[in-house]
């Protein structure tokens, strides 16, 4: 347990809940992964197929997650590995929350998916999204303790956009 706290530079024992949650993560999306792939016609229970196929899936997503660790480590200057998790936790979870709020909002102004042409509907979506997803990497941010690389993030994706005007630097 020893090498494993000093890995992952784990100072405190409430930091494993990083680690914790994104192995939760990674197995479950394995999971939806495997039963996207594995669609039976005539079993609607979850087969065995479906959790051993979700296994090699998962090990892919770690092995991916690690690599990206190594690359991302220094360049985002983040100062424990523990906090990568963190960081790849918010970002999951505030793309998904940010799509999952910009289908109600796209019915709420008229342009539901069923009457509207795509050329319409997901140009007007990705706006739509897009200020959803950076008021929400701040807050998720913020909830997963890396309130600071989150909101310099957004500031640089921003204003990489030409959107600076935004945040104006303070003088």
């Amino acid at each position: 347990m020893k090498d494993f706290k000093k890995r992952w530079e784990i100072t405190q024992n409430w930091q494993f809940i990083h680690i914790i949650l994104g192995l939760i993560a990674a197995l479950f999306s394995a999971y939806l992964i495997a039963r996207a792939i594995y669609v039976p016609a005539y079993d609607t229970s979850v087969p065995v197929a479906t959790i051993l196929l979700s296994l090699p899936i998962a090990f892919l997503i770690i092995w991916i997650t690690l690599w990206l660790f190594k690359k991302l480590y220094s360049r985002w200057g983040v100062t424990y590995r523990w906090e990568l998790v963190a960081i790849f936790l918010a970002f999951a979870v505030t793309g998904s929350t940010a799509g999952r709020l910009s289908n109600p909002l796209m019915d709420l102004i008229g342009l539901s998916k069923d009457v509207t042409t795509g050329w319409i509907y997901w140009p007007v979506r990705i706006l739509l999204i897009f200020p959803i997803y950076q008021v929400l990497l701040v807050i998720f941010g913020w909830i997963f303790g890396q309130y600071a690389f989150f909101k310099a993030f957004a500031t640089k994706m921003v204003s990489r956009m030409g959107l600076g005007f935004l945040f104006p630097k303070k003088a």
